[in-house]
């Protein structure tokens, strides 16, 4: 589908305050790259919502700011790219106000443009559900890189938009977030989102 079809999200979309209502209308949203003259584009399909200073597993708990999380305080609408066990590009989307350092990361993603690209950037040979299941292979597919933190996601070459797709309420299912368990009672928290039965959602089949 041409990206003339696509009406990209505006700041008002990322500047709310719950975090968790974010998370759950960015499945369905598509994440659009055009880096280098290359264009790529997938829908989310898998989300996790970090609630800031007072949710253990967030980077900004209890009011951390270092030279990473700064831009987690920022205006809503920037990328926040991190490098995870020094392999993996994670990208979050920075929510809410000033100085409240809401974030969501994007674990899964469905390919819809660009695919040839997605798997030289990867280096897989077939386009199987591992080309962009898990937020490193999002990262990796689409582009996006450490370098990519900060920037706005209102620009041209880096952005989200709606095609008008909604997923079915009853096919949007919240589980616990992944791989988190160093923050305690937090890691329970239902803060991730899944469009059902897709086969690029992350971690172990969900049944409900």
């Amino acid at each position: 589908m041409p990206t003339t079809a696509y009406q990209k999200l505006s700041s008002g979309f990322y500047n709310r305050p719950d975090v968790l209502t974010i998370a759950r209308e960015l499945l369905g949203k598509i994440i659009v790259t055009k880096f280098d003259g290359e264009l790529t584009a997938a829908r989310i399909v898998e989300t996790e919502a970090y609630a800031g200073v007072t949710d253990k597993a967030s980077h900004a708990y209890g009011g951390r700011r270092t030279a990473r999380t700064e831009v987690m305080y920022h205006e809503a609408g920037r990328a926040y790219v991190y490098l995870c066990y020094g392999i993996h590009q994670l990208f979050n989307i920075v929510t809410n106000k000033v100085d409240v350092p809401h974030a969501i990361l994007i674990r899964g993603a469905e390919p819809i443009t660009g695919v040839p690209v997605m798997l030289r950037r990867t280096g897989k040979k077939v386009a199987d559900f591992t080309l962009t299941r898990g937020p490193g292979n999002v990262s990796k597919a689409l582009g996006i890189t450490v370098g990519h933190t900060g920037e706005s996601l209102l620009e041209d070459a880096f952005y989200l938009a709606s095609d008008g797709f909604v997923p079915a309420k009853e096919d949007i299912l919240t589980t616990p977030r992944i791989g988190v368990d160093y923050a305690g009672a937090d890691a329970l928290l239902p803060y991730r989102f899944i469009i059902r039965n897709n086969k690029y959602v992350s971690g172990k089949p969900v049944k409900k």
